[in-house]
């Protein structure tokens, strides 16, 4: 793991008035980058050449440093380029999807903003029900194995993966078929089954509430909610029920977009005091906690009940719907703030108090 006082010295090598914000190109870089320019910052994109296009029809990257492989982003060579630049990383989804969370906190030698270290409970689903349990939040139940299920139950993998691979099943035998599907169909391998997470599937509406840690201004923020949009599970609902029994469909969830949502007031005292609760447990796991943004995964019921079932410890691909504003970064800040500008404007305010180090590990 890097030491805090390797990661002092580079950030002492900076030139604070020259910062560049840089990301991986993908999952909501424009995000990270608009919210970068609108504060006044330099920006750099790593990425590789097939997705060069869409930083260059949106051309929000003042350099674009063109990768095979996001893991590229470990070699000393981008690193060395990196630093020169001055550059602060951004963590989002496709960073622990493409490179191990052990290897950004023992290898990656330029400060990014958050806590990298929270990365590692992230990516263990374990690690994720402890993290949650301990601030006190409602889980659904967790099965050790196939044998153990006798209820609804949603199978997934660890990681980003946008929701690929997971399926129902509502007991063993149907459990094993499914995973037969899936294998046969290219969404699972057989190396996936000793990593699948069993979880009780809760009937419900699912939320997704963006919070930003600020700890620059000591509190944790609200700026916006939303569901996703997802694969076949959610277009499967225009084919009549009898139609949908005689093709045998079996659906996926595999995201393919996000839908903003302006929540009932009623619920908002709750989430608010569930991102309360999240904070001052990640304070205990990994101090300082949570730098920037974190997004729990809850599902809410037909008694209004909140159950959450993961936890993202970094901007997630749901805040880009609410680029320009959300309802609730509006009441917060007023217009024209979303996560990607909250991210530089903490930056931005750090280097104003001269407390830039306590926002990048």
């Amino acid at each position: 793991m890097i030491a805090r006082e390797d990661l002092a010295e580079i950030i002492s090598g900076y030139d604070p008035s020259r910062l560049t914000i840089g990301t991986i190109g993908s999952h909501s870089a424009l995000n990270i980058f608009k919210g970068a320019k609108e504060e006044g910052f330099r920006t750099v994109c790593i990425c590789e050449e097939d997705d060069a296009i869409v930083y260059e029809r949106f051309p929000l990257a003042d350099e674009v440093i063109i990768v095979e492989d996001p893991s590229e982003i470990l070699e000393e060579g981008v690193q060395e380029r990196l630093r020169g630049m001055n550059a602060v990383l951004v963590p989002h989804g496709s960073f622990t999807a493409y490179i191990s969370a052990e290897r950004l906190a023992d290898e990656l030698r330029v400060p990014m903003f958050g806590n990298r270290h929270l990365l590692r409970w992230e990516v263990s689903r374990v690690s994720q029900e402890e993290w949650l349990r301990r601030a006190g939040l409602r889980l659904p139940r967790s099965f050790k194995g196939p044998e153990e299920i006798d209820r609804p139950i949603i199978a997934k993998l660890p990681g980003a993966r946008g929701g690929r691979g997971y399926f129902i099943a509502n007991s063993p035998e149907s459990f094993h078929r499914r995973v037969g599907e899936m294998i046969g169909r290219g969404l699972l391998e057989e190396g996936d089954l000793e990593r699948i997470h069993l979880q009780e599937y809760v009937l419900g509406v699912n939320v997704y509430p963006h919070y930003f840690s600020s700890i620059i201004r000591g509190e944790v923020e609200l700026l916006g909610f939303d569901k996703r949009y997802e694969s076949s599970v959610d277009a499967i609902g225009r084919i009549p029920a009898r139609e949908q029994l005689e093709a045998d469909i079996a659906p996926t969830y595999t995201i393919v977009g996000n839908i903003p949502i302006t929540l009932r007031e009623s619920l908002l005292p709750e989430f608010l005091r569930m991102g309360d609760a999240v904070q001052r447990a990640a304070k205990e796991l990994a101090p300082p906690g949570i730098i920037g943004p974190f997004c729990l995964e809850t599902i809410v019921t037909e008694d209004l009940e909140i159950f959450a079932f993961e936890i993202s410890a970094r901007i997630v691909a749901g805040t880009n719907v609410e680029i320009g504003t959300s309802p609730y970064a509006y009441l917060k800040h007023g217009e024209w703030m979303y996560t990607g500008r909250r991210i530089a404007l903490e930056i931005k305010e750090a280097l104003r108090e001269g407390r830039l180090r306590e926002v990048l590990t």
